[in-house]
């Protein structure tokens, strides 16, 4: 389903808040790796925001998304004050990692096994 216009305005103005709020908290960097919003999904009605995480060198990025989501209600709260000008109601945030990077390696990977085996 395509986004409309509101929805990708509301997740751009997040997206650049967010990234904001997590380096100013620390969250950019977690075990040594780093953290950064792959991207901000928006439901059509506007009541909530899915936040894609792309994890880089973290060891376990699972623990770093627990760590993320116990300070949720800190970025919530810091979001909103940013935010207030422009949204009505603030959306109800969701973390998810985003794999995008490893499905597209592992794709790469199976890729050239089957590259390797035509020239055998």
């Amino acid at each position: 389903m395509l986004e409309g216009k509101r929805q990708k305005q509301v997740a751009a103005v997040l997206e650049k808040d967010l990234n904001e709020i997590f380096q100013r908290l620390g969250l950019s960097m977690i075990n040594g790796g780093m953290v950064s919003i792959a991207s901000v999904k928006i439901t059509p009605d506007l009541f909530e925001a899915r936040i894609y995480l792309s994890f880089f060198k973290v060891q376990d990025p699972v623990t770093a998304l627990k760590m993320i989501e116990e300070k949720s209600w800190e970025i919530k709260k810091e979001l909103t004050a940013r935010v207030r000008h422009q949204l009505r109601s603030m959306p109800q945030l969701s973390f998810y990692i985003d794999d995008t990077l490893e499905y597209v390696d592992k794709m790469e990977q199976i890729f050239k096994e089957i590259k390797k085996k035509d020239a055998e």
